[in-house]
């Protein structure tokens, strides 16, 4: 099942907002692929994709914190910097026993809910902020 952008996913900083579009553009490619049997062949490309475009979308995003002194600044980076580690995880996992089932229903696992959840609960909070401020 694809995961859905909707309004409330936006926190009211266009950059930002299109960027996590793209995630989630990126997640459902990968949750079709795995509807059509494909899913080990679109794995390996995702994690890649994740490596390189977390790094400018996070900072991106940590300037914004910056720029607006948001207080919850380093508890925000850490939950950044989790997510790299688990990429990097996946990463290995990868490199060390290739695209199987098993990597792709983690990924999806790992990926949809971060997303899902990061967006929904902690860049709204940011959102919040920069709008009261």
């Amino acid at each position: 099942m694809a995961i859905k952008w909707t309004p409330n996913l936006a926190i009211g900083i266009e950059k930002i907002d299109e960027q996590h579009k793209v995630l989630f553009e990126r997640i459902n490619a990968l949750i079709e692929a795995c509807n059509q049997g494909k899913g080990k062949d679109t794995v390996a490309g995702l994690i890649t994709f994740l490596k390189d475009y977390v790094v400018f979308h996070f900072r991106d995003e940590q300037q914004i914190m910056l720029d607006h002194k948001y207080p919850q600044y380093a508890e925000h980076k850490k939950l950044h910097d989790r997510f790299v580690e688990s990429l990097n995880e996946l990463n290995k996992e990868l490199e060390e026993q290739g695209p199987g089932l098993a990597l792709v229903l983690k990924t999806n696992r790992i990926v949809v809910d971060w997303l899902i959840n990061h967006i929904s609960k902690v860049d709204t909070q940011l959102a919040a902020y920069i709008k009261k401020n």
